[in-house]
């Protein structure tokens, strides 16, 4: 990772600074290099990546190389950043009662940004979690009207993300093209295993279909609650496989245990540090 880079990600990871490793530029990276379990397991039937990690589930199915994903992720972690900085954009995490209208919500905030003079606004669902719970992404003008107006939409709880733009909107245009160039001089394999796409949910079919899926990736929103319901759906009666969550956190457990109780109760996370500090013991 360090050679394909440039700089130290472990070190970072590790001891800091904080700010550095939050942007955009370095999270990115961070995330699947995080998340790329060492053991292959043979008997897995199928792979999911959240947004980014999505690079890491095609790498563990065999459709990616690791230093190419990875460059294939700075690339897309440094064009993405630019675009953040071009336009006072964010994140906000919903959590809305049984009569939140998310898309009249959304629409509300753009007029209101029309209002302030903002011309062609953005503000819609970019992170579908579990039902009633969404991530809204765009202009920071639109999201502020948002958590002002939480109750008029029934939201229960709204906190802004820490990440420095509107991820998964048409905000991410500028990182379309480089994304697009580097993915076109990459190998990619058919994966070994079903890897299922944040963009429809569904699992990829080909290397093309990999190829033009993750550059639609960045500019559309991330289906995860309706990938879980692909990734868990079998006739009544049949078993539930284990599920690993690799990397750093359990956020997608605690999503899993939202969508699919019972699947979550076959859920553990692996801790990729946890395991090195046992090898060496």
């Amino acid at each position: 990772a360090e050679k394909v880079l440039g700089y130290d990600l472990l070190s970072l990871c590790l001891e800091g600074p904080r700010d550095a490793l939050d942007r955009t530029q370095h999270c990115q990276p961070a995330a699947p290099v995080g998340s790329v379990s060492p053991q292959v397991v043979e008997r897995c039937v199928a792979a999911a990546g959240y947004s980014v990690g999505e690079f890491a589930a095609l790498v563990f199915a065999g459709a990616l190389g690791f230093a190419e994903a990875l460059y294939a992720v700075k690339v897309r972690a440094e064009a993405m950043q630019k675009a953040s900085e071009a336009v006072p954009s964010g994140m906000l995490s919903v959590v809305g009662r049984r009569e939140a209208n998310y898309k009249f919500a959304c629409l509300e905030a753009r007029k209101h940004c029309e209002s302030l003079g903002i011309e062609n606004p953005v503000c819609t669902v970019s992170n579908y979690l579990f039902p009633d719970s969404r991530v809204i992404a765009g202009h920071l003008q639109a999201l502020e009207f948002l958590q002002e107006n939480a109750r008029k939409y029934y939201f229960k709880r709204t906190k802004m993300l820490p990440v420095s733009g509107a991820f998964h909107t048409r905000l991410m245009e500028p990182a379309v093209e480089p994304l697009a160039e580097v993915l076109k001089s990459i190998e990619i394999q058919k994966p070994l295993l079903c890897v299922y796409s944040n963009v429809d949910g569904k699992k990829y079919m080909h290397s093309k279909h990999i190829q033009k899926l993750l550059v639609k990736q960045v500019v559309s929103p991330v289906l995860w609650e309706q990938t879980m319901h692909s990734v868990y759906e079998r006739k009544q009666g049949t078993e539930f496989p284990y599920t690993y969550e690799v990397g750093p956190g359990n956020q997608l457990g605690a999503i899993l245990k939202q969508c699919n109780l019972k699947a979550w109760k076959q859920y553990k996370h692996v801790d990729a540090l946890e395991d090195e500090e046992a090898a060496d013991t």
